[in-house]
């Protein structure tokens, strides 16, 4: 009797382990079903990358694009599985099965590194608070999404965020990326249908959360959410500052807006019908956009809108303007019969921005947001180089290209080289050409401004035809070259 009943504890006990196990097992494959893992995050002194075998392409391109990891090699490990690359850049492949690959990399100190070949300099506490800086890194536009209301009331710069329901709760909280994620500077107000709160936003992309009664909870109306890199999903938000109107076409079927914004994508920004005809609010930056309407098929240019370019195929492109426009001058060419512009700006279409005589030469205002271009004139369809300009970078055909810089946000300074006789500063904000950007010389130090975008960039000093890392900069990470390229983090 005794043997029956350890042999039946026993077999109870084996059924309970393969249940529980299987149980394990169907529950990680259901979480993988559900919400493919995209994390980029700082722990034990290392970066880690975990990413599901399962990301579709444009959420791989929106998690690389977000953390400036394009350049990584992730993308050629998913097309053929093999690590090469990432291997050569410093990154070791701590996990890799038909669910999940997880890849990290070490970070040390610059003073403390004696053989610097794959190895990563980067202050853990500085590595985390980053994460979230590039949250409008690559935003070319950007809607709202909502499943049973319109997107949050807006008036002048006051945007009305809400919870509905949640009647049980005694204290309800917002916070978001516009108030450093305090889960108690903005409280709620109840109303008879939740819970509100007022908050004034500049146009832009924003991450937020309820905090209700200390449970921090998504926004479950809104269906455009996020991860942030650390493994939380928020809620997302833009306070738009364009609305595009075309009235009339009552018995269209489904009208889009599409533009240099979107890369022209005829189906991916559905206008919502209205009483006088259809409309989309879109969040978009500073610059030049062009656009026009698809209704049912058929394109259409904004007739409520006079300015217009050509869009080569014998018709016309709507054009919009958000910002302050800057004027191009090409001095001399008065015998010349035509003269555009073209650049990174415009997706180098020659024949779309022509410029207007004057009695100097040729002009034309166009409005650009921060950053850095790359652009030229075509003048009697012969390329030209800026005059005027001193700046200029390399381009496939050898020619080069002038490059202008709008809103400088940061200054490189180098110092101790006194004595040198020229330096330049370049990285991936000017496509590494070493001698683009000469630096001006203060005293004994080396100077130059440029504009930087959002999150990690990469660059080096060249100095009397030597390269050199910052030597004012701890920040570093080895190159394919094994010789190593400073890093900044530039903040939002």
């Amino acid at each position: 009797m005794e043997i029956d009943i350890h042999r039946t504890f026993w077999r109870r006990l084996l059924r309970t382990c393969w249940c529980t196990i299987l149980l394990v097992v169907a529950l990680h494959g259901l979480a993988y079903a559900q919400a493919p893992v995209n994390k980029y995050l700082v722990k034990d002194g290392k970066m880690f990358i975990e990413l599901s075998k399962h990301l579709s392409p444009a959420a791989l391109d929106s998690f690389l694009v977000q953390f400036n990891l394009t350049d990584v090699g992730l993308k050629q490990f998913f097309q053929s599985n093999t690590a090469d690359s990432l291997r050569q850049q410093g990154w070791q492949l701590e996990q890799n099965n038909d669910q999940i690959v997880i890849f990290s990399k070490p970070f040390m100190v610059f003073e403390h590194i004696k053989n610097p070949v794959d190895r990563i300099i980067f202050t853990t506490n500085e590595a985390k608070s980053t994460l979230s800086r590039a949250l409008n890194r690559g935003v070319r536009y950007g809607y709202n999404r909502f499943k049973n209301q319109n997107a949050y009331a807006e008036k002048d710069s006051v945007v009305t965020f809400c919870l509905r329901n949640a009647p049980q709760a005694r204290n309800v909280f917002l916070a978001g990326s516009f108030n450093a994620w305090s889960p108690t500077a903005l409280p709620m107000a109840r109303t008879d249908s939740g819970w509100v709160a007022r908050v004034t936003l500049s146009p832009g992309k924003y991450w937020y959360k309820f905090v209700a009664d200390t449970r921090w909870t998504v926004d479950q109306e809104n269906q455009l959410r996020e991860n942030d890199g650390h493994g939380n999903v928020n809620s997302v938000f833009y306070k738009t500052n364009t609305a595009f109107r075309l009235p009339g076409f009552q018995n269209a079927k489904r009208v889009y807006v599409a533009g240099s914004f979107n890369n022209w994508r005829e189906k991916d920004l559905l206008m919502t019908k209205t009483g006088r005809g259809w409309e989309l609010p879109l969040y978009l930056p500073p610059g030049t956009h062009i656009y026009k309407f698809i209704v049912d098929g058929q394109w259409y240019h904004d007739a409520a809108n006079p300015e217009t370019v050509p869009d080569g195929h014998q018709g016309v492109n709507s054009l919009l303007r958000i910002g302050t426009p800057y004027l191009f001058k090409l001095d001399g060419y008065t015998m010349s019969k035509e003269v555009f512009l073209a650049g990174t700006f415009n997706d180098w279409r020659d024949f779309e921005l022509q410029m207007k005589k004057t009695p100097a030469g040729w002009e034309l205002p166009y409005t650009i947001g921060p950053g850095n271009y790359e652009y030229k004139f075509k003048v009697d369809h012969q390329w030209v180089l800026d005059p005027a300009n001193p700046l200029k970078v390399g381009n496939p055909d050898q020619t080069g290209n002038s490059y202008l810089i709008i809103s400088p946000n940061h200054t490189f300074r180098l110092r101790g080289y006194g004595n040198s006789k020229v330096a330049y500063v370049a990285g991936d904000f000017n496509n590494w050409s070493p001698t683009a950007l000469p630096m001006k010389k203060e005293g004994n130090d080396w100077v130059f401004s440029v504009h930087l975008p959002a999150g990690k960039n990469r660059y080096k000093f060249f100095v009397d035809g030597e390269w050199i890392l910052d030597p004012a900069n701890k920040l570093w990470e080895q190159n394919e070259y094994g010789t190593g390229n400073s890093i900044l983090w530039i903040e939002q």
